[in-house]
């Protein structure tokens, strides 16, 4: 079965997991220095190979434990805020310095679920990633203790993995766990447990194999591993679950250690594509002219110089319908302006929306990315 999965190689795209408990020794209270270095030198492999890397990473807490000398056990919301400020600039500084050691630059992103959610942060979060990724840079990305509350928090970072990654449009998700993959029963002594290599789709059947236990410092056990892989999935992203308790982690993958693949017959750009068609309520329409009709369907973006006329209330980041000159639509797709700043621009050179709204907004009304053509 191993020899019809997929490899990492073949992948545009990778967004790598890492846990507390990977990077951080808890009894020491240090980081695992030459375990990340590994780690980054795998990360370092695939950026050689032209695949654009970003990391999740927890750690910032449990590094501030250390050098705060905080006690074991649970922390009241304010340390926890507090201690993240602190292990925040350790933890970013770790992944500079390892990357850096291969040429690479990181580039710290600190998200909040509101980031994800919300229409606008989630486009400007979108672009930040992308704009780091066209730098050639890695982005380390972390769940923003510093302000996260128990109402907006993610509660742990698999399932802000599996969010970043179907915000990136990323095409696998690799999740580095203290467990090389799901096991059909607890894998505690004796149980006979039994490593499944592959999960085709996350069946009821898959979610009861699924145990509740973390480790001291992972917020995250199975269940919620196997609910990051319900979301990216869905959204056109491969998974696999892998340990990291192994020097070069991303490298055993590829040499075929053990490990978990859940797999999805659909792919990042036409899942969101779908979504963006058939999920998203309408807000407003553009009308375009011939032009930038045929433009679109050579697959360019829209630039605001093709736009005649703009209706609706909408804001930046609104599903919108893109309508040819005989009112017919041509597709649909996020906007990139909210609806006064389009009606100002519209029929202008992208050039020209600096002088115009005295900022510099994005070249395209709509990316092509973010637009879906009717009929194909």
């Amino acid at each position: 079965m191993s020899a019809a999965l997929p490899s990492l190689t073949s992948f545009r795209r990778i967004v790598v997991k890492v846990g507390s408990s990977l990077l951080v020794d808890h009894e020491a209270g240090a980081l695992k220095r030459e375990w990340l270095d590994t780690l980054t030198a795998d990360i370092a492999a695939l950026h050689r190979d032209k695949r654009d890397v970003i990391v999740v990473s927890s750690g910032a807490i449990a590094l501030a434990r250390a050098s705060m000398k905080l006690p074991r056990g649970a922390l009241k919301l304010e340390e926890a805020q507090a201690a993240a400020a602190v292990g925040q600039i350790a933890l970013a500084r770790s992944w500079s310095e390892s990357l850096g050691a291969h040429d690479i630059s990181a580039g710290q992103v600190l998200l909040t679920l509101t980031d994800t959610e919300e229409r606008r942060r989630y486009l400007n979060a979108r672009s930040t990633i992308d704009k780091l990724l066209e730098w050639h840079s890695v982005p380390v990305i972390n769940e923003n203790d510093t302000v996260a509350t128990t109402e907006i928090r993610y509660g742990d970072n698999d399932r802000l993995a599996a969010r970043v990654a179907t915000m990136t449009s990323a095409d696998l998700l690799v999740l580095l766990s203290d467990i090389d993959g799901l096991y059909d029963k607890p894998p505690t002594p004796g149980s006979n447990a039994k490593l499944v290599p592959v999960v085709p789709r996350i069946s009821p059947e898959i979610e009861q194999m699924a145990g509740v236990s973390g480790s001291e410092l992972s917020r995250g056990g199975m269940v919620t591993k196997i609910e990051a892989g319900k979301i990216a999935t869905t959204a056109g992203v491969h998974m696999v679950i892998a340990s990291g308790r192994v020097n070069h982690p991303l490298r055993a993958i590829m040499d075929g250690g053990p490990c978990t693949w859940f797999l999805t017959p659909a792919n990042p750009v036409t899942a969101r594509k779908k979504w963006i068609a058939g999920s998203l309520e309408p807000r407003g329409s553009l009308i375009i002219d011939a032009g930038a009709v045929r433009a679109l369907h050579l697959g360019k973006s829209l630039l605001p110089a093709g736009v005649i006329k703009i209706e609706g209330a909408f804001g930046r980041g609104d599903a919108v319908i893109v309508r040819g000159p005989d009112g017919h639509e041509v597709g649909r797709g996020l906007i990139a302006y909210d609806a006064d700043d389009a009606e100002k621009i519209k029929g202008r050179s992208s050039a020209d929306v600096l002088l115009i709204l005295g900022y510099t907004g994005r070249t395209e009304m709509i990316h092509r990315d973010d637009l879906v053509i009717a009929g194909q």
